[in-house]
Parts: C-alpha cells; structure tokens; sequence
C-alpha cells in the first residue's frame, strides 16, 4: 500500500508540470491527454488511501470507546507525521513569496489564479494546517498551492476518533452493503465530474476529504473480513490489473463525452484500493518492490516540494525566453521536473523522518506517547528476546533480525513479555504447567487423577501469575 502513494503523488506532480509553457509539454499532453490534465485526482486516491491506513491502524484500539489517551496519542501521532517537513516548506516558500511582494513588479507573488494572503493572521492559519476550514474554494488559500488538502486532511484526522466509534459498530454489516456504500460515497464528487467536468464548488474540498477517507474506512472494513484464501488474493490479483485499465479507458473516451467527464472513475478508486490490499502478484509485486516502497515514503515529501520547485521554473520562464522554448528551455525543465524526487528524498530524509522521531519521543506528565507497533504478532514474539534485560556484565548477542524488525515498526520495538523465555530458560507460566502435568500421570481409571491435575495446574497459574 505504501508503493501506491508514489503512484498517486507523481501523477499530482504530472498534472502540475502541464502547466508548463513548453511546446514538447503541450505534444506530450496531446497524445496522453486525460491520462495526465485529470493527475488532480491523485489527491482523491491518496485521501481514499490514507482512510483505508487510519482505520487498518486505529479504528480496533479507538473504536470500542472515546479516550482522552488514545485520542491524544492518535493526534499527536498524526501531527508528527504532517507537521515538520510542512513547517519547513511552507515557511521557506513563504520567505520566497515575501520576497517577491516586496520587491517584484506586480502583485502576481505566485502561479495561482486567486493571489495568496501575505498577512500575520494568514501566517497562524497556514502554521497550525487549517487554512482551509474558512475557505469555500481552493485558490488562493494556501501559499503552497497543493497543501490545501493537507489541510483537509488534517480535519478528517482531528474528527477520526469520533467518527471510528460509529465506523467500528458498522463493521459486522454485510460485505456487499460496506462495499457498496464505499462505491456510494464517492458519487457526489463523481456526479460532479458528470455534470460539469470539475469538482469545483462552494466547499467542494469538504466532500472530497469527508467521502474519500469515510470510503478507504468501510474498504478497511471489508478487506479485514475477508479471508486470505487462494481464490480471494487471486480474484483481487486479476480485479488490480483490470482495474487501472478501465479507469485510464474511462479517463480517455470520457473526454468524447465533454471535457473532465472522464473524472466519473473516481468511484473505482475504493474499489482499487481493496484489490491491491488483498492481492499477491500483478500490480501488488510491483508496488511492494524496494524502490516504489522508498518512493512511497518519500510521497509526501514530494507532494509538498514540487509546487515551489516548478514555481521556480515558471517565473525564470517568465524573465528569460531561452526557457520557454528550444533545447535550453526543456533540457532545464527536465532538470528541475526530475530534481524534485531527489530534493524530496533529502527532505524525508533530513527533515521529515528525524523531526517524527523526536516529536514522538514528546511525553506528556511524564507519559511518553510510543508509536503503535505495526509488527505482526509472529514478529513481535520473534523479536521478543531482543528486549530481555542482558545479566550483569554480559551483553546480549546482537540479534541479526532486529534491524529489519525496528525499519518495519519505524524505529518503535515494543518490550517483551513479562514472562519472555531465554536461550537458557522456560517461560514461568510454561514452566510451572509442564512441572504440574509431569508430576503424575495424566489419567486415572477412577477419574480423581483429572481432578487432581485440575487442581495443581491451577495452583501452578495461580503461583506462577502471582
């Protein structure tokens, strides 16, 4: 699932660049066409992507009850992840957006069609990611153009521990009625791209978080009841690679039918979502490769560099016309296009993953908010004796399986049991019922042998619980 938000986060980035005032830009959107004018509904997909991680996360510990600890644990964990490297970007593009206020020639100080708000009040918005919640529409928002959904997803997070109370009491409904309602939820969105072509209106962003995460949710919810049985991952092997091919075909003839009909596909989008998750060849391989699981993780990164990296390139555009056309301009333009990844790779690097860490090691009256464990509980038992207490002047063996262990958790390994075995020991529990059960046979042909095997073993849990 991870390799999925690289496919999702380029294809923003390719809508992006199409913008660009090249003529080799304007022929490649000519013969891709939709494929590449609707890139803005990789938003969609990563809202439906990051509803189906929430709740795959989070809705088992957070849906039976509403706690003050597992909320603030959740949104704290989730600020982590947003807050830092936006800060950064959003702070230094800020500065540069400034700078062209003050001393450029017109008023134009970005590439947006409504001109941002260079004021104090608007500063504390963009900070605290909630630009947004006043807005009807996108423009002019944010100061970095895309990070208005940034915004909109902050909300769906801040809102997710009430709404998994009532996703967690739905979770026994019939497969067919949680699929459907995930198909459901997205037809206000796709209704609008029928009608007219875009899904801009008053408050629009509203209904695209909202509907988008609450369908990755109830995909969660039928993907979690399904069994991982040969015909179920081979189904949904076949359902991932169909699937892309029916959403790039509706994007292209929808286009016959107007301009921006080709956006009704966003009602797949849950659908795919689900198929990936439970398949295990085709598209899920590809995804699960090194380098898309490396991208993955640089997604959000990415998502947040690239605008102020390509505004960049359109204002030197702007100023010198060896930019807009001939070798020079595209060999440039590739550059900087190209430049993105590697820039975001350095800030997930540098600034997203060790500013996550240390925020998370923030405690709270002493309570320290630990990252949930994402290990499975075979890996967690597997890692178990990793965490033992090493004897007085004698370091534990290092544990080659542990590096792998920490990377997968996110640097997060959780302690072992109270009553771990050692190389050198039994577990206490393990150990007190093997002693009971040795100490006479099993069964007597007047059946006060099983009685009296009942009565050690539980003597023994109780001593060994105590």
């Amino acid at each position: 699932m991870t390799g999925l938000r690289i496919v999702a986060a380029v294809w923003v980035v390719l809508f992006h660049v199409h913008f660009t005032a090249l003529a080799g830009v304007t022929e490649v959107v000519g013969v891709l066409g939709p494929l590449i004018t609707s890139g803005a509904l990789g938003v969609d997909l990563f809202f439906v992507l990051s509803g189906f991680v929430i709740a795959h996360t989070y809705l088992a510990t957070m849906g039976p009850t509403l706690r003050a600890g597992a909320t603030a644990r959740f949104v704290w964990a989730r600020f982590c992840r947003m807050w830092p490297v936006y800060a950064c970007v959003f702070h230094l593009f800020g500065l540069w957006l400034l700078a062209r206020l003050v001393f450029g020639s017109d008023d134009d100080i970005a590439f947006q069609g409504v001109q941002p708000v260079m004021s104090v009040g608007q500063w504390v918005q963009q900070l605290f990611m909630v630009q947004m919640w006043d807005n009807e529409f996108l423009d002019g928002a944010s100061w970095v153009g895309s990070t208005w959904s940034i915004s909109a997803e902050w909300l769906a997070y801040l809102l997710f521990p009430v709404a998994a109370l009532v996703f967690f009491r739905l979770r026994n409904l019939p497969l067919l009625v949680l699929g459907a309602g995930a198909l459901v939820l997205m037809l206000p969105i796709a209704s609008s791209y029928a009608t007219v072509g875009h899904p801009y209106y008053e408050w629009s962003w509203v209904t695209r978080i909202l509907c988008g995460f609450a369908a990755g949710v109830l995909v969660q919810l039928v993907v979690a009841r399904l069994p991982r049985t040969e015909p179920v991952r081979r189904a949904a092997s076949r359902l991932s690679v169909v699937l892309p091919v029916l959403i790039g075909a509706g994007l292209w003839f929808g286009e016959l039918l107007g301009p921006g009909r080709g956006g009704m596909v966003i009602i797949w989008f849950p659908l795919l979502v689900g198929a990936i998750a439970l398949a295990d060849r085709g598209p899920a391989l590809v995804l699960s490769r090194p380098a898309m699981v490396h991208g993955g993780r640089v997604s959000y990164s990415l998502y947040l560099v690239h605008i102020p990296m390509l505004e960049l390139l359109w204002l030197a555009q702007a100023y010198v016309p060896a930019l807009r056309g001939g070798m020079t301009g595209h060999v440039v333009a590739a550059v900087v296009v190209l430049t993105t990844y590697p820039v975001a790779a350095a800030a997930f690097r540098w600034v997203e993953e060790p500013a996550r860490r240390r925020l998370r090691r923030v405690s709270f009256r002493g309570v320290t908010l630990p990252r949930p464990s994402l290990l499975r509980p075979s890996a967690r038992r597997a890692q178990g004796t990793t965490n033992r207490p090493a004897p007085a002047g004698r370091p534990l063996p290092a544990d080659p399986a542990l590096p792998a262990a920490r990377e997968q958790a996110g640097g997060y390994v959780p302690p072992a049991p109270r009553h771990a075995a050692g190389p050198s020991r039994q577990p206490t529990l393990a150990a007190a019922l093997v002693h009971a059960q040795g100490r006479r046979p099993a069964h007597r042909a007047d059946g006060w042998g099983t009685l009296e095997r009942v009565v050690r073993v539980r003597s023994a849990v109780s001593h060994a619980g105590g």
